[in-house]
């Protein structure tokens, strides 16, 4: 949400009204060029009136994309602006104002989850409809027809996910869909109301929604005539408490709610991975116990080469009570063998870890080596593979699942390979790094040779 202008506007409602036309119709550039220079030489109503122009003040993911697209994506997190975007969006396209549209669009359709939400968000909440518009262009709301009048004729019609047969009959030029993910009866009503939308020579329409990997929210990514934008919480952090944002980073930063819910990322995971979202949420901890041992695991890649694998760097520790605990990832992409091998022991020293594991199944000797020549003092233990990365990974997924490793805090990145390995590696068809290098860790001080949990006791 962008700030709301001043609602006391003054003058007459007809000068007003006029000169905002008058405002409106010259070019964005003059009117950005004006609003740069102060306004002083245009006077205090032509400033009260710039004040109103969406188009000066909105975030670019916030104005409608160029091109010749049929729909408009709009993802982001909690309290991103995306209701102020799809409000504007509709305003401008009823009553025909550039960048929205060249003439008004007679019949919109705003579809939500429930009726509540479409009126108490869509239209009579803070960045909903009816607080964006000027007074003298303010649309009757009538809640008991469920619509939206203007002056100008256009109307809105109110729907809901709830009821997608309420969507078969009516005929619409553009629509604005409000948090799509939360939909029931998402594909019915979708269907439906791409039947509806057939009016005029260009029907459109606006999605605006924290983002969740569903079916039809991939479909849209990857369909050529979807333009997309996307916004985090923090893109509106002008307009939200600075305590609010605070709190919300510190608890669900790096989390999968949290990546979901203020990035506004569609966070994936694969039906036959070893791991799932909600099995590390409830691994997840903030402050790790004092630990016996920690051990930094490197997974080096085959290749010097800038364009060879990351080398997975994983630190993980052992408690008293025999629990495992992930301290951190520090993998790295496209590094020199001495650039990560200066980044394994610089990890090794901060968290003062008794060892480094590094696997020499390719290059052994020379990943050892390298670390000899950045700190000879420092004890590595290699450990060599007699088993495919999905076996390997096994015993350590089953130690998850017993409730036996923490994860100290979140990490990404490491998370999306192992929400998303199965029997034939990952999705993308790279090596799980990262992945590799947490096994290695784990294995090393939770599993004996064969997989086996090593008798309690350090």
């Amino acid at each position: 949400m962008s700030p709301v202008p001043p609602k006391d506007c003054a003058g007459s409602k007809n000068s007003e009204a006029s000169l905002l036309d008058a405002w409106l119709a010259l070019p964005l550039s003059i009117r950005i060029w004006a609003g740069q220079r102060g306004l002083q030489t245009f006077g205090a109503e032509l400033l009260k009136i710039y004040e109103w122009d969406w188009a000066r003040w909105a975030r670019p993911d916030q104005l409608p994309p160029q091109g010749d697209w049929f729909s408009w994506l709009v993802m982001g997190g909690r309290g991103a602006g995306k209701t102020r975007t799809g409000a504007e969006w509709v305003r401008g396209m009823a009553l025909g104002r550039s960048p929205f549209a060249i003439e008004p669009v007679g019949r919109i359709a705003l579809v939500g989850e429930t009726q509540a939400q479409v009126r108490d968000v869509m239209i009579e909440g803070v960045s909903g409809l009816l607080a964006i518009h000027h007074r003298w262009e303010k649309p009757v709301w009538s809640p008991s027809r469920r619509r939206l009048e203007w002056g100008n004729g256009a109307i809105a019609q109110v729907f809901t996910a709830e009821d997608p047969e309420g969507l078969r009959g009516p005929q619409f030029g553009a629509a604005w869909s409000d948090e799509l993910a939360k939909w029931p009866n998402l594909q019915e009503t979708w269907d439906m109301l791409q039947l509806g939308l057939r009016l005029g020579n260009q029907p459109r329409q606006v999605v605006t929604t924290t983002p969740r990997p569903l079916p039809l929210i991939k479909r849209l990514l990857d369909d050529p005539r979807v333009a997309i934008s996307r916004a985090a919480t923090r893109a509106n952090r002008f307009n939200l408490a600075q305590s609010f944002l605070d709190s919300v980073h510190q608890a669900y930063g790096g989390t999968r709610l949290g990546r979901q819910e203020l990035e506004g990322e569609i966070v994936e995971e694969s039906a036959d991975a070893l791991w799932s979202r909600a099995l590390i949420e409830e691994c997840r901890e903030r402050e790790e116990p004092p630990l016996a041992r920690i051990v930094v695991a490197i997974d080096p890649p085959a290749s010097s080469s800038k364009r060879a694998d990351s080398c997975g760097l994983v630190a993980a520790g052992i408690d008293r009570d025999g629990l495992g605990h992930v301290l951190a990832d520090a993998t790295l992409a496209g590094a020199r063998p001495h650039e990560w091998a200066q980044a394994a022991v610089a990890l090794y020293r901060r968290l003062e870890a008794d060892a480094l594991v590094v696997e020499v199944n390719q290059g052994g000797e020379m990943a050892t080596s390298v670390i000899r020549e950045v700190d000879p003092g420092v004890p590595v233990t290699p450990v060599r593979a007699s088993r495919g990365k999905f076996l390997r990974a096994e015993p350590v997924a089953s130690l998850y699942a017993q409730g036996r490793v923490r994860h100290a805090g979140a990490f990404p990145a490491l998370e999306d390979e192992m929400c998303d390995f199965g029997p034939t590696g990952l999705s993308s068809g790279r090596s799980p790094d990262r992945l590799d290098a947490l096994v290695w860790a784990l294995t090393h001080l939770m599993l004996g040779p064969k997989g086996r949990p090593r008798v309690r006791g350090l």
